[in-house]
């Protein structure tokens, strides 16, 4: 009886190895960036886009996320909201150039009547000496929009003047592994520099 129970062990143990194994292999439990991670995200999020720099070239992801990137969606006119969040992360990049890594910031406009290739531009500059401003037709500002779920709509105008409502989180996308982590604008820049800091410690 004790044999019989010792084998049924064992073969419990085998099967739980067993699949303990498969889900390691199937990368259930190689995230490398586990211990740096604060949130969780159901399904995939984030993705490629194609919209217009302040040149006014046409840039892919591709083209912008060479290094990691921290990206935010806003837009210029927005009189509060955006220029603290944006302050914010270009506060999270100088701490982390002090330590000797790089992050660019992104800043891409949900308000792409207004914001020209040229205002964005000139915002991103004021606010970061390397901050990409992003903006293109409305229909590629949704598209990048939806690849990072992200929420806009825009009020209905008033003497051609109108506000928008939209979405405040920060995204932390490295190049290799595409999105890793989001910020609540509550998270202070030495809070996203630290986290920010882990995930790239592991690259």
């Amino acid at each position: 009886m004790n044999r019989k129970i010792a084998f049924g062990a064992a073969a419990v143990a085998a099967a739980f190895l067993a699949g303990t194994a498969w889900f390691a292999f199937q990368g259930g439990g190689s995230d490398r960036f586990a211990q740096c991670r604060t949130t969780t995200v159901a399904g995939d999020l984030g993705g490629p886009f194609e919209l217009v720099n302040a040149k006014g070239e046409t840039v892919t992801d591709k083209d912008v996320i060479t290094e990691p990137a921290l990206i935010y969606f806003g837009y210029t006119f927005c009189p509060d909201v955006c220029p603290l969040d944006v302050d914010r992360n270009a506060s999270a990049v100088e701490i982390l150039e002090q330590r000797g890594q790089i992050v660019t910031p992104v800043f891409i406009t949900v308000d792409p009547e207004r914001d020209t290739p040229e205002v964005v531009g000139e915002f991103a500059e004021v606010m970061h000496p390397r901050m990409i401003g992003l903006t293109g037709s409305a229909e590629q500002v949704k598209a990048a929009s939806q690849a990072y779920r992200t929420y806009y709509k825009a009020h209905p105008k008033v003497d051609d003047e109108y506000l928008v409502d939209h979405s405040t989180f920060s995204y932390l996308v490295l190049p290799e592994e595409g999105f890793v982590e989001y910020f609540r604008r509550e998270v202070r820049p030495e809070q996203m520099a630290d986290q920010i800091g882990c995930f790239l410690d592991r690259l």
